[in-house]
């Protein structure tokens, strides 16, 4: 049954009230505050810029600096409050900041309408007569059982290999196993790493596989448009489906579906108590990564463009969302054939503090999109996070992409991906602000 939606605000008028709200924030400081406006904007931004520079501190460092920096952090932003209030102007800066809110989240919502999703092409597909679905009962906290995904599925006409909690398998060994018992579509219910691995086989036989979004995250299940509310709607592509082409990701001949982390990321999560702990475990490793005491040095290629140096470096499978607030996290498409890349180099305070009020327009945030990616380091072997999985590579790491090897089926009816705008477009809002509505 088709999901009924709420009529939406069309971008024109989106864009005035961003227009209004924009120009009513002038107003409201030059207006009432008159003079004093320009303290109200120095000491709001002067404010941030301290309070990312406290943060740093609080990530980069131990002990009293440590302490002195999550005080800073704190007490920022609330200085400037408290000089507001002392000067008679905290009404109108919480009357301006709230009328910028407003204008900044109408003009995204309006570059948004403008647009399109970018939707992998759909065919329709006869539905396949021997589907084998591996399922991992650990998986999301048991989502298998919560769901029922074994009985609807065994209801729908597909095999189900259950994984055994009690002890590791190899799934990509399960599903050539299936392929040569005559499956004719692979599935998996459960985390990205899992997927990523049956995928790959999928890719090498050209089979259509099934995304169950049975994890925790299910980021993978997100970009392809799924309902991870209800992991069983995704068994309604055996009987009722279509097919995306979509790309795979490659680093060192291993598969990944969403990511691959060089870095500090790659170095806290190869603690046996991250999983456990993972805020303790990230700000006791945080400082020696980020000051450079601990870790290997990299260096990336990315297409032939060097990138040194860099303390974080995300390698996508197509390039991830990271203008619009809505967006980040997520992708638009996954048939590009492109790898996204982002990296993060933050090496003293005046870094955290133009991060703070740039966000990613920072010159210590770089991202790209390429073919190929290849990470050295000054060590022989380095932590590498595919898809949330820690192992450990030799170097030269290698990231790729193969364009349109895996083919996807999706139920016909399904939430879909939205769209999203690469950055906030002040033009094209006033643009859109002018277009005649009917």
């Amino acid at each position: 049954m088709s999901r009924l939606r709420a009529p939406q605000i069309r971008a024109p008028w989106l864009a005035r009230a961003a227009l209004v709200c924009a120009c009513a924030a002038v107003v409201v400081l030059v207006v009432v505050a008159g003079l004093r406006s320009a303290l109200v904007v120095v000491a709001g931004l002067l404010g941030l810029a301290l309070a990312g520079a406290g943060a740093w501190w609080a990530l980069s460092r131990r002990g009293p600096l440590r302490l002195g920096g999550l005080c800073l952090a704190v007490a920022a932003p609330v200085a400037v409050l408290l000089l507001y209030v002392r000067t008679g102007l905290w009404a109108v800066a919480v009357a301006a900041l709230a009328l910028w809110a407003v204008a900044q989240s109408c003009a995204w919502a309006a570059l948004r309408r403008d647009r399109t999703p970018d939707r992998p092409p759909a065919v329709r597909r006869a539905p396949p007569r021997r589907p084998v679905l591996i399922m991992n009962p650990k998986s999301g906290g048991g989502k298998v059982a919560r769901f029922g995904l074994v009985a609807r599925a065994e209801a729908l006409g597909a095999e189900v290999v259950l994984l055994d909690a009690s002890a590791r398998q190899d799934v990509a060994a399960l599903a050539r196993r299936a392929v040569a018992d005559g499956a004719d579509l692979l599935g998996v219910a459960g985390g990205d790493g899992t997927q990523a691995l049956v995928a790959d086989v999928a890719a090498e036989h050209d089979l259509p596989f099934l995304v169950v979004c049975a994890g925790t995250r299910n980021h993978f299940a997100m970009d392809l448009g799924l309902d991870r509310d209800d992991p069983a709607t995704c068994l309604d592509a055996l009987v009722d489906g279509e097919e995306l082409r979509i790309d795979l990701g490659s680093v060192a001949g291993r598969p990944f579906v969403n990511t691959v982390s060089f870095g500090a990321y790659a170095a806290i999560v190869q603690h046996p108590e991250y999983r456990d702990a993972k805020a303790g475990t990230a700000l006791e490793a945080l400082p020696g990564l980020l000051a450079g005491y601990d870790g290997a040095r990299l260096t990336a290629l990315v297409d032939g463009a060097r990138l040194d140096d860099p303390q974080v470096l995300l390698v996508s499978n197509n390039n991830y969302a990271t203008g619009d607030p809505l967006g980040a996290g997520r992708r638009m498409r996954l048939d590009d054939g492109r790898l996204g890349v982002l990296s993060l180099r933050v090496t003293d305070v005046a870094g955290a503090a133009e991060i703070a009020l740039k966000g990613d327009q920072a010159e210590g945030v770089t991202a790209l999109d390429a073919r190929e990616v290849v990470v050295t380091a000054d060590a022989a072997r380095i932590p590498v996070a595919v898809d949330g999985e820690a192992l450990v590579l030799p170097v030269p790491v290698r990231c790729s992409i193969r364009p349109g090897v895996l083919r996807v089926r999706v139920p016909r009816d399904r939430p879909g991906v939205p769209a999203f705008a690469a950055r906030l477009d002040w033009t094209r809002v006033v643009e859109l602000a002018l277009t005649r509505t009917g």
